[in-house]
This record gives structure tokens, C-alpha cells and sequence, in this order.
């Protein structure tokens, strides 16, 4: 498979002395179950981004989870003081972000300075795999780096899928 050129996440990283690695995948697939598969990593340690809309303010949040999980947006909406909030439709999240979904990265949007949501469950995690802002591209890095570069909120918001 060609890996790609650096990207700005990879970028941003290294220019934080923050190390990473690259995992690369076929760009058609867009689960994160099946992303974690391709790179053969942990379906608890690779997190999909997920942009979610909230009435009382113009500008949605990300939030980050383990793929082999489901957002819990009742728990949301509570964590952000909001009576209810709602995942953005692909269409939408594409246009807001500027990403095509399936490469949606809080890397690639810090720029923007959007407010990050990560489930409180990788806090425990060494690593986390995160989109590098392109499809077929993830980055795997220190958790506590991403927490701190991003200015994450850790909130109990997933709930393991049922089988």
C-alpha cells in the first residue's frame, strides 16, 4: 500500500516532540471496527471521532470514543449542561470540519480550536489511535500527549456495543 505524505497532524506532532506512529490502511474503509482490523491493532485502542451538534451553541463538539463502542448522548448532553444533543449527519460533519468522515481528526481541526470529548475509558491506556485527518491514515501516540495537546475533557459517555 503507498503511504501518503506528511500530513499536518504529523506535522503538529513533531513539531511538539510529541512521537507517534503511522498505521496505514485501505482508504475505502470507514468503520473504525474494521480500520482497527486493517492495522491490527486493539479495537479498545483505536478511537473514532465523532462530531456532535448542541442547540445553545453554533459550534459543534468532537467527541472521541473507542470504535467498539456507542456514544451514550443522554450522558453528552448532561456532561455539556445541555438539555439534548445530537451526532451531526455525514453531510454536515463533512462540511464543518472540512473532512471527508472516516478522516475526521481533532488533529487536523486544532487550528479551529473546537472543544475535544474523550471517553474517560483511555485514560487508563498507554496509547490511542486517532485519525491523522485523512482516510487510510491513523496515528498512534502517548494518551496523556493527546490529553494535554488537545485540551481534551475526559467524560464517561460510551458504552461497550452489545454483541
Amino acid at each position: 500500500m503507498a503511504k501518503t505524505k506528511k500530513l499536518n497532524s504529523m506535522r503538529l506532532l513533531e513539531a511538539r516532540d510529541i512521537p507517534y506512529e503511522t498505521h496505514h490502511y485501505d482508504p475505502q474503509i470507514r468503520d473504525a471496527e474494521a480500520v482497527a482490523q486493517a492495522v491490527g491493532l486493539p479495537a479498545g485502542e483505536v478511537f473514532k471521532t465523532l462530531v456532535v451538534e448542541r442547540p445553545s451553541k453554533k459550534k459543534p463538539v468532537l467527541v472521541l470514543l473507542p470504535c467498539n463502542s456507542t456514544l451514550q448522548l443522554k450522558r453528552l448532553a448532561k456532561a455539556l449542561d445541555e438539555k439534548k444533543v445530537a451526532l451531526a449527519p455525514q453531510a454536515a460533519a463533512e462540511r464543518l470540519t472540512g473532512l471527508k468522515v472516516g478522516g475526521i481528526s481533532a488533529l487536523s481541526l486544532m487550528r479551529k480550536q473546537w472543544d475535544v470529548y474523550l471517553d474517560e475509558r483511555c485514560a487508563a491506556s498507554g496509547h490511542i489511535v486517532v485519525s491523522a485527518g485523512q482516510r487510510g491514515v491513523q496515528l498512534r501516540l502517548e494518551t496523556r500527549a493527546l490529553i494535554k495537546l488537545l485540551g481534551c475533557r475526559l467524560v464517561d459517555v460510551a458504552d461497550p456495543k452489545a454483541e
